[in-house]
């Protein structure tokens, strides 16, 4: 080991590597060459199908020449590739050995990947053809978590997960179709990001459920998992299934939805799940936006469609040819959930009911989840991998229990890290909106983590951003005008330095934000997002001497909010010094 690979961390990140890169202080090559070794190192672990190697990998080291590190955002950045994603050269086996293939072409992410500069070091190991969230299911050994052997990594994307989080990669792929890019990342102390269905292409993948299938991100940081989701996202007009959705941009959601009553939890660890669960409800009811309690019925009648009703029939679809033509082969659990889509209750008028009443789901999931920020625990429990071992079927279903809905329901996820059960066990919850709202799930799992994430100061085109300081803000009397006109509320912020606040004599007392020529102070206030379609008589119906002008906020960006004429500041109470006007209420009780 050279002196430089003593100092590269098990935490890998992208600005890690790239300030490192900058500097000279490591090179790709040192960063490959202890990847390699800590792979080596932990091969009883299961966690690669076809392990990194330098005779594998040179060719992309070689080609980093060619690019621009400053043209191309993943330069050098190892990364690893879930199993059943194709890579051009090298065998995809879907963690099946008699189904293997070699595929000439990249699938369409692993291109964009390689384009941008990041280096592949391999494929990991799965729950065979995607099917399965505990990490067990391969012939290829049961991966271990990474952070307690004993105990399941969690799946399908069992590898992939476990090389991040083991430091044998910064990044890697898995797919999700009922939480195989989440379960993994909970279970292993990781944040796991799926897109909206179809925001990254999925030709190149092995199919599960070609209509759900996902292609997912592990990361150390939601950074790193946006990073990589700008160098994926975007439409492939050679993928039927792909989608043309904008990159996330952080926004606030108007509120966050938690499950109504008492959440079932399960396995040696359920009371200290639930102990944690608790926790990260109170950190929730501290984050100033409102809660609403939702009854998750309607979700879990959704999630039972994926196993229990006709949709497993999509993967007979995809799958059963290869089965039934290669007897014996197939995982044994694998090749029985497999069968169940072979049912003959399965016809295609159960499909179509099952249609039917998932559309129904989905109209009240959009009226239930609209700017709204779904909160659930990514599991409820984990097992130990012998555990899974006596009860395949059942401790693979609990794993699902909060998030086989997500796909069947049009909706976008983060899990992120919320600590720990136990010395040694992460905690994870997950983030759920709208397939269109993503930057949602971004601005609230920000606040949850206090990872620094830049809040969008963009509003959308038929929108306006308004800077509220007084009797508009959340909590105060005005406020019910605000939401009259549709207006959610986006973030919290801060003017430029350039204002004095003043207290005018109305009733009810109200403030009054003036731009100085020279000096002033920072105000603290609100920026909502206002229908254009409201906003002229909103601001018509202002009473002098308040306005509607530009507020300079302390980025230097301008926004539509409410300023006072200079002239009040000769009868008014000067009470900048406070610093705001929720500031300034709660000492005057």
């Amino acid at each position: 080991m050279t002196a430089s690979n003593k100092l590269i961390p098990i935490d890998l990140t992208v600005a890690w590597l790239k300030e490192g890169y900058a500097s000279g202080e490591i090179t790709p090559k040192e960063i490959v060459e202890e990847l390699i070794r800590r792979a080596v190192e932990d091969a009883d672990l299961n966690v690669w199908i076809t392990p990194p190697s330098m005779a594998f990998i040179q060719p992309y080291l070689d080609r980093l020449v060619e690019l621009d590190p400053d043209a191309s955002p993943l330069w050098g950045i190892p990364f690893a590739i879930k199993d059943n994603i194709d890579l051009a050269g090298v065998p995809t086996t879907a963690a099946c050995p008699e189904y293997a293939y070699t595929p000439d072409e990249h699938a369409v992410v692993i291109g964009r990947f390689i384009a941008a500069g990041a280096i592949p070091m391999g494929k990991t190991n799965l729950d065979q053809f995607a099917t399965g969230l505990v990490g067990t299911r391969s012939p290829y050994g049961e991966t271990h978590n990474a952070l307690n052997g004993e105990l399941i990594s969690g799946g399908s994307s069992a590898g992939s997960a476990v090389a991040v989080a083991r430091g044998q990669a910064v990044f890697s792929l898995g797919t999700d179709t009922a939480g195989s890019g989440r379960v993994p990342a909970a279970l292993n102390g990781l944040v796991g990001y799926k897109p909206s269905l179809g925001a990254w292409p999925t030709k190149g993948v092995v199919p599960a459920c070609a209509s759900l299938d996902c292609v997912t991100v592990f990361a150390r940081t939601m950074e790193d998992a946006l990073a990589v989701d700008k160098v994926a996202r975007g439409y492939e007009p050679t993928d039927p299934w792909s989608r043309d959705y904008a990159p996330p941009s952080a926004r606030l959601p108007s509120k966050i939805a938690l499950p109504r009553g008492e959440l079932e939890f399960y396995g040696p660890y359920a009371e200290q799940y639930r102990v944690a669960w608790n926790a990260s409800v109170e950190r929730l009811d501290n984050m100033n936006l409102p809660i609403e309690y939702v009854d998750m019925e309607m979700f879990s009648q959704a999630a039972a469609i994926l196993y229990e009703g006709p949709w497993v029939a999509e993967r007979w679809a995809a799958l059963g040819d290869f089965v039934e033509a290669h007897p014996g082969v197939t995982f044994p659990v694998t090749e029985t959930i497999l069968r169940n889509g072979a049912s003959d209750k399965y016809q295609a008028a159960s499909v179509f009911r099952a249609m039917h009443q998932l559309e129904a789901y989905k109209a009240e999931t959009r009226r239930l989840l609209k700017d709204t920020v779904l909160v659930l625990p990514t599991c409820g429990g984990t097992w130990t991998r012998e555990q899974v071992r006596k009860d395949p079927i059942g401790t693979n279903r609990d794993m699902g229990k909060y998030t086989n809905h997500c796909n069947l329901l049009d909706l976008c996820a983060i899990a992120i890290p919320a600590g720990e059960a136990a010395s040694g066990l992460p905690f994870g919850i997950s983030l759920f909106a709208l397939a269109d709202q993503e930057d949602l799930i971004i601005g609230a799992a920000g606040s949850i983590t206090g990872e620094s994430v830049a809040v969008s100061s963009v509003p959308k085109a038929n929108t306006t951003l308004v800077a509220v300081c007084g009797l508009h803000m959340r909590g105060f009397p005005l406020e019910k005008q605000m939401i009259a006109c549709g207006a959610r509320f986006v973030r919290e912020a801060v003017s430029a330095t350039k204002y004095r606040l003043v207290k005018l004599p109305t009733t009810p007392a109200k403030p009054g934000m003036i731009k100085l020529a020279d000096g002033g102070a920072a105000i603290r206030l609100e920026v909502w997002e206002m229908p254009l379609e409201s906003f002229g008589g909103f601001a018509a119906a202002i009473p002098a001497p308040l306005g509607i002008g530009k507020v300079e906020l302390e980025d230097g960006t301008e926004v539509p909010g409410f300023t006072c004429e200079a002239y009040a500041a000769t009868y008014s109470e000067d009470i900048t010094h406070v610093g705001g006007w929720r500031d300034f209420i709660n000492q005057s009780k």
